[in-house]
């Protein structure tokens, strides 16, 4: 198990830049692998390691101890322990100053790191998150297994294979349970407002593609074309919600608000608990307690933002157990608690074993332009309103 782990390139992925990678979390890896097969059994064919390293295989990134691969988070000490703060967006950067109480912080990663190591985990992380900052305090959140309320009646049970599937997600957690659940045969459309889509279009390329190649792109105004929206869900065997649920229940595109063929099964999939805090995949998993650790025992990040590939697998997994035991439900996952589960398995000793480089995973198709199939998506509507 162990040298798998250094095999697949999460070793290479955690521990600090200078030092030795980290092997403690290997059981991740391996229970990962464990529920993949589960998503074997209705036709999906990869295996966990391309999954958990395959973004840093496409950008070529390495550990960065207490800065993360892709260098947006950081793990910081507090003066009675240590969090963790991302500040992936403009509007976070510039909310550093009022973080701070300062107007003219500098640089703002050294500037913070000051500030926090004289006040407790609580009150930094706090203060963040009345600015939404995206923060959390090492090991907050629990295990937990999903949520699962019942909104309708429930349909005959059946598999995914010819599904239609709304994939209203986007960035990894979400779009990785589409891609899987295209992958076991589902019809899956991708939703985005033409004036905020996913924003993972915005980098390179490969990624994108990787983990939204195969589905059909529907481009769409979740203001102006709520009607359509609402015929579209209406109609989806399973909808992929990403962002706050409170986003979508005020434009009364909620799992409550839209009526539902029988059998409709609708994933959220949140940061933390019910979806009021914003969080992104680093600082999620630190939330879980998901870290590696250095020679000194301190606390590094674990892979590359772990949380979002984990809950991905798990939230396809969901979806598959709910469409067989008839669905009409709604299932909330969060990245911190699916971070939380594989932070409860037992550590590993570290070895002399091998380490490699994460491997380039294999893009199957080219994701779809924006807007691209809204004239198909517009056809599956109307047979289904037929």
């Amino acid at each position: 198990m162990t040298a798998a782990w250094g095999a697949s390139g999460l070793a290479w992925l955690t521990g600090q830049p200078a030092g030795p990678p980290d092997f403690s979390r290997a059981g991740v890896l391996a229970r990962a692998g464990q529920v993949l097969e589960r998503l074997g059994a209705v036709g999906v064919r990869t295996d966990a390691a391309s999954l958990l390293a395959g973004r840093a295989a496409l950008r070529g990134w390495t550990r960065g101890g207490r800065r993360s691969a892709g260098g947006a988070t950081r793990l910081l000490a507090a003066a009675d322990g240590w969090w963790a703060i991302t500040l992936s967006r403009p509007d976070d950067l510039d909310a550093v100053g009022a973080l701070i109480c300062s107007e003219d912080p500098g640089e703002p990663w050294a500037a913070m790191a000051g500030w926090a190591t004289e006040r407790p985990v609580a009150e930094v992380v706090a203060r963040a998150r009345l600015l939404d900052i995206p923060a959390a305090a090492l090991g907050e959140a629990p295990p937990a297994a999903p949520t699962i309320r019942r909104t309708g009646p429930a349909g005959p049970t059946r598999g995914v294979r010819g599904a239609l599937v709304v994939d209203m997600t986007s960035l990894w957690a979400g779009p990785l349970c589409g891609r899987l659940l295209a992958q076991a045969g589902a019809t899956v459309v991708k939703v985005e407002s033409p004036s905020r889509p996913d924003g993972t279009r915005g980098g390179p390329g490969e990624f994108f593609d990787w983990v939204n190649g195969g589905k059909l792109s529907c481009a769409v105004d979740f203001d102006a074309d709520r009607g359509f929206l609402t015929e579209l869900i209406s109609a989806a065997d399973v909808v992929l919600e990403g962002s706050r649920p409170a986003a979508l229940a005020r434009r009364g595109l909620g799992p409550f608000d839209v009526p539902a063929r029988p059998g409709r099964v609708w994933l959220q999939i949140t940061a933390h608990g019910d979806g009021s805090l914003s969080g992104f995949g680093d600082d999620a998993a630190v939330a879980g307690g998901l870290v590696g650790r250095d020679g000194a025992g301190a606390p590094v990040f674990c892979a590359d933002a772990i949380a979002d590939p984990l809950t991905g697998i798990e939230a396809a997994v969901a979806v598959v157990d709910a469409l067989a035991r008839g669905g009409g439900e709604v299932i909330t996952l969060s990245l911190a608690t699916v971070a939380a589960g594989y932070a409860a398995l037992p550590l590993s000793s570290a070895g002399d074993y091998p380490v490699l480089a994460p491997q380039r995973p294999r893009i199957e198709a080219a994701g779809p332009a924006l807007g691209a199939d809204n004239a198909r998506v517009g056809q599956l509507v109307a047979v289904s309103r037929c």
